[in-house]
């Protein structure tokens, strides 16, 4: 077993708490066929970045905006095998509401739709693609999520699925927790994971101490 001790944990959400993988390569393969567009090497780019970057790569003189609005709207719209991954509801309520928070890199509505169709709970701090300029893997969505728990995001641990989000983490000077829900173990390790597990349920909450830090143990790591 492996023992970490940190002052809060940030979140991830597709890939880490939720399985949206099969509505998001829906969403993104609708996208690219309509723009005569590679679809698996367009879902690819796409997996833990906003949408507006995938969207400003591929498509440089549109209107990145009103794409943007439209593959939102068809990702709302589209819930279908949107489900709770592996031990993310029971780490979620193991933690003290203000030792955690999710940073992703959907937008708010987004989020929220995602969240509620999963029934996990919305954290007050929820950082998303609206929160902030630079997203993923530039540091500034960790470091805000850190900062909004008014915790150093040296002190954080980082729960990821994609290297996209690693490299975010990392950059932000946070250990990070990979999950190989999405990408293979050696992608995983070259973006900068310090462990990588299954998914959630090989994190666990072992100890709360009286000066607010966290002491976790992961199972099954590598």
């Amino acid at each position: 077993m492996v023992r970490i001790v940190c002052g809060a944990i940030l979140f991830d959400l597709d890939g880490v708490l939720i399985d949206s993988t099969p509505a998001v390569t829906r969403v993104w393969t609708r996208w690219a066929i309509s723009h005569g567009l590679d679809p698996a090497e367009v879902v690819q780019r796409a997996h833990g970045r906003p949408s507006i970057s995938t969207i400003r790569d591929y498509l440089p003189n549109a209107n990145h905006e009103a794409e943007n609005r439209e593959v939102e709207r068809m990702e709302m719209d589209d819930l279908d095998g949107v489900v709770t991954l592996p031990g993310a509801r029971d780490l979620l309520h193991a933690l003290p509401a203000e030792r955690w928070t999710i940073v992703t890199s959907c937008t708010r509505p987004l989020a929220h739709v995602r969240l509620r169709a999963s029934g996990l709970p919305i954290p007050e701090n929820l950082v998303t693609a609206d929160d902030v300029k630079n997203g993923k893997p530039n540091p500034e969505p960790y470091l805000k999520g850190a900062s909004l728990l008014g915790i150093s995001a040296g002190k954080c641990i980082v729960v990821e699925d994609v290297p996209a989000g690693i490299v975010a983490g990392k950059l932000a000077r946070a250990r990070v927790i990979a999950c190989r829900t999405t990408a293979s173990n050696e992608e995983l390790r070259l973006a900068g994971a310090d462990w990588v597990v299954d998914n959630c349920q090989s994190i666990a909450v072992v100890e709360l101490a009286g000066n607010s830090d966290l002491t976790l143990e992961l199972s099954n790591s590598a």
